[in-house]
């Protein structure tokens, strides 16, 4: 008699396992197997009473998504594109890749049923010269002109706005691109950074994240090496309290009702 109700509870026990396996083999069916242990790439455990917050970004997101996970523990559930943001063009297919992925899994409690803060930051693969697909600091053209980039980014708004009408969108500005840079040219982040703003115009609700203002000063501190566009742990750290605190910031005016 004592055996049925334990044969019971792994009865009832098993589903759910099963479910949350399956949506992990979807997850990491999308992830690279490059970035399978990475910590910012884990699929979290998703909780039901707490806001949803998705972080679409090129590498430099990368570095920081497992601190802004930390600060925000607790207070939102903090996801991830699947991959690399790459560049402005790739936000609507990958977007639609994510959802048309993971949205079987809502209504096992697996994946948020809709997103309550998305914070984009693209730009460096967008500025980068290339000739025959590599990077080069002469003789090459540019991944995408200003207008271009300009065009993308209209386009991944409007697409996010319609999928996501009751999302708080966060626009994050592109890091700055140090001298020296090898396929980058010093002075283009803020360049497009200027096109992006000129952009926000169209969208007075979209809140500004300035992480190019708050990473300038402490570049030469922050990089891998002279001339690097990525940051050692110190600066993916200071990067991610930044951006949780710009996303705290909505989150808590959401709950506010503001």
């Amino acid at each position: 008699m004592r055996i049925v109700p334990c044969v019971l509870l792994v009865l009832l026990v098993l589903p759910h396992v099963a479910q949350a396996d399956e949506a992990e083999k979807a997850w990491f069916g999308l992830v690279d197997k490059r970035y399978h242990k990475d910590e910012g790439f884990q699929l979290p455990e998703y909780d039901p009473d707490l806001p949803s917050v998705l972080i679409y970004g090129d590498s430099i997101s990368m570095g920081y998504q497992r601190f802004v996970q930390r600060e925000l523990k607790g207070r939102a559930n903090v996801y991830r594109i699947y991959t690399n943001g790459g560049n402005s063009s790739t936000i609507v297919p990958k977007m639609k890749k994510l959802q048309e992925t993971m949205a079987p899994f809502v209504a096992e409690g697996r994946w948020p049923e809709k997103w309550d803060v998305i914070q984009v930051n693209v730009g460096l693969h967008d500025l980068k010269y290339l000739k025959d697909g590599k990077m080069v600091s002469e003789g090459g053209t540019q991944v995408h002109t200003l207008d271009a980039y300009k065009q993308h980014l209209t386009d991944a708004l409007d697409y996010l706005k319609e999928t996501s009408p009751d999302a708080t969108i966060v626009y994050a500005t592109t890091t700055p691109v140090p001298e020296n840079s090898g396929g980058r040219a010093a002075g283009d982040a803020a360049r497009y950074n200027t096109a992006a703003r000129e952009v926000l115009q169209q969208y007075p609700d979209i809140v500004l994240s300035d992480l190019y203002s708050f990473t300038k000063p402490h570049q030469s501190e922050w990089w891998t090496k002279p001339g690097n566009v990525h940051y050692t742990a110190k600066g993916q750290k200071a990067q991610g309290k930044e951006v949780a605190r710009v996303i705290g910031k909505v989150l808590k005016a959401r709950s506010e009702g503001q």
